[in-house]
């Protein structure tokens, strides 16, 4: 696959202000790990391959867990997520589907037992966000960096 354009290069301004969202979201409180988590899931579920792939390696850096990340496609059968993750995993996958789920009412009570006003603006802006930059990735077909070939099976 090659990529379709630069958008960095393409739009600077608009990436400027993206990235300043970004910036912010990473002050907003919420956890490293669970800024990760959440990132890493949406852009599994939208299949952004160059996202899937920054993130975990994030991921790892701030110290998650090689499991964790291996078992996020299916958390609801891995006990190894607090309650706190669980519910915004479930609020990652209902924001990032809404046009399927229309962020259903007991998805939202159980992010709000466990994050504030605030924070679950602040956590609707991060799923909103990498959503974002998913369909900018995907739409413009950015590839991951590539540092082993596939093994020919």
């Amino acid at each position: 696959m090659k990529p379709r354009l630069n958008f960095y290069q393409a739009a600077p301004e608009a990436i400027k202000a993206l990235t300043a969202l970004e910036a912010q979201l990473q002050g907003s409180g919420l956890e490293q790990s669970l800024i990760e988590l959440v990132k890493t899931r949406a852009s599994q579920i939208n299949g952004c391959a160059y996202c899937i792939n920054m993130h975990t390696q994030d991921a790892r850096k701030h110290g998650e867990a090689e499991q964790r990340l291996y078992l996020l496609d299916a958390w609801r059968e891995a006990p190894i997520y607090t309650d706190r993750e669980r519910a915004a995993l479930a609020w990652t996958e209902a924001v990032t589907l809404i046009s399927e789920t229309h962020a259903p009412d007991d998805v939202y009570a159980e992010v709000r037992a466990h994050f504030s006003e605030a924070e679950t603006v602040n956590l609707t802006m991060l799923i909103a966000t990498i959503n974002a930059w998913n369909r900018l990735a995907i739409s413009m077909r950015a590839v991951p960096p590539v540092k082993v070939k596939a093994s020919a099976a």
